[in-house]
């Protein structure tokens, strides 16, 4: 019987590192921006290359994109690839600037 609480601890063990990975490390990456209008668009996005990471800026991405949602991108984060014509995904770099802006 202890061997397999050893076994069931080890496992639990080994998902709390991953668990941490997700969480941003310095607690800086900006909250959601609310939701908006509807189906994407990439015209005008390119303007926003370079420029700091705000809450703010995420919801005049959303006004100028028509997108649904924002998903935003921490550096060296995992994201899904499944693509969705409501979402504006948003990356950015260590200096919270946007590196890129596209719909899906």
């Amino acid at each position: 019987m202890p061997a397999k609480l050893l076994r069931a601890g080890t496992g639990a063990m080994m998902v709390l590192p991953l668990l941490a990975a997700c969480a941003p490390m310095d607690g800086a990456a900006p909250a959601p921006a609310a939701e908006s209008e509807g189906p994407c668009r990439n015209a005008g996005l390119d303007r926003f290359t370079g420029q700091t990471v705000t809450a703010d800026l995420g919801a005049e991405m959303l006004k100028v994109s028509g997108a649904r949602t924002l998903r935003w991108g921490a550096p060296g984060s995992a994201m899904t690839m499944d693509f969705r014509p409501d979402r504006l995904t948003v990356s950015y770099d260590d200096a919270m600037k946007v590196t890129s802006a596209r719909c899906g």
